[in-house]
């Protein structure tokens, strides 16, 4: 079976009956996992807040465990138990676990998944404290996920092998047979990869988002698993250009690579810059809800938003804080005229659109 079929039965539940046959050990297998010793005296903490708090995140370790280990300062009395895997085995987790819940919240990197399990009545009511500042449509229906960062959709390349002048403006200048076998992207089970497959179908219709797809096939795109991998790979000269989250690039930069960036699709003729989302919730029946909900209010408080500004180089959602230095600010940018949540709603119209184009 392809591997964008495994993600499609993943996200739109298909596999819901299945999966309840599985023994919870095994499944526990899937996940990296991490247990936080506790911070001083568990029987008393400065915040009043004691107990246990167990997060399922799509984010990989390293992306989450400081924003864990800032909130556990504010919250010593609370052990935190951190399993991080992809969005597809967590939600297959969460499905199985829908009668026992074992969760207490989910950190997603995109909107598709949170969506999905949504509607299927995984998670709970919560509006986080100072939510109501946030953009209203990263607040999904009934206040059941809240937006957490944005990310942007940039063009990364190597600057030993193209020039600022010679680089692509545009997504669609990808698929220009000059860059032949030269460009990374990741692939049908990357979230991102989907989230903008999404906005682009609702802004150009199947049709042209199809063609597109097709023509990046034709022209011989790698697509990768994920975007580090695309990140390296250009940063090492193996590929000249790659399609990843702005923050890819400021790692790869991190990393002393020689890689520049375009904020693409900017001209008046063309479609605007394409972003997405992260996004958490408080899963329904959690065992914890009193420390998810207070794990919620620092995610989006500034100290929180802070947090991601600075350690992962993203766009906080949250009014007023401040970017990391070198992050362009998005208020320099046209962006694609798009609810984003609204067409990570779409995800099974887009999932059956990879599926068609064969998407790796």
């Amino acid at each position: 079976m392809p591997p964008i079929l495994y993600r499609i039965i993943a996200i739109t539940l298909l596999i819901s009956i299945a999966l309840t046959a599985c023994a919870p050990t095994a499944l526990a297998d899937l996940f990296s996992e991490t247990t936080q010793e506790p911070l001083g005296d568990t029987g008393a903490s400065k915040s009043g807040l004691t107990g246990n708090l167990v997060v399922y995140s799509g984010r990989s370790e390293p992306l989450i465990q400081p924003i864990i280990d800032a909130f556990r300062a504010e919250h010593p009395g609370v052990e935190v138990l951190l399993k991080a895997g992809s969005n597809s085995e967590l939600a297959n987790a969460l499905i199985e676990e829908q009668n026992n819940p074992q969760a207490d919240v989910f950190i997603t990197t995109e909107l598709f998944t949170v969506q999905s399990l949504s509607s299927q009545g995984v998670f709970q009511s919560y509006l986080p404290k100072g939510a109501n500042q946030l953009p209203a449509e990263f607040i999904g229906p009934e206040s059941n996920w809240i937006g957490l960062t944005r990310r942007a959709r940039v063009i990364m390349y190597n600057t030993e092998l193209v020039s600022a002048d010679e680089a692509p403006q545009s997504i669609f200048d990808l698929t220009d047979p000059k860059w032949k076998g030269q460009v990374a992207a990741a692939g049908s089970t990357n979230g991102s990869m989907q989230a903008q497959i999404a906005v682009m179908a609702q802004l150009l219709g199947e049709d042209a988002t199809e063609q597109w797809l097709n023509d990046l096939i034709d022209n011989d795109v790698t697509f990768f698993g994920g975007h580090t991998d695309v990140r390296k790979a250009v940063g090492a000269g193996e590929f000249k250009l790659g399609l990843v989250n702005h923050y890819y690039f400021h790692l790869q930069q991190d990393e002393g690579s020689p890689v520049g960036v375009v904020y693409p699709d900017q001209a008046p003729d063309q479609i605007g810059l394409i972003t997405n989302a992260t996004a958490a919730a408080v899963v329904q029946g959690a065992p914890n809800a009193a420390a998810a909900q207070a794990f919620l209010d620092y995610l989006v408080s500034p100290e929180g938003q802070e947090l991601f500004a600075e350690q992962n180089y993203e766009y906080p959602l949250l009014p007023g804080v401040a970017l990391r230095e070198g992050v362009q600010t998005l208020e320099n940018f046209r962006l694609v005229d798009v609810d984003i949540a609204q067409a990570a709603q779409e995800f099974d119209a887009t999932f059956d659109l990879m599926e068609r184009v064969g998407l790796p």
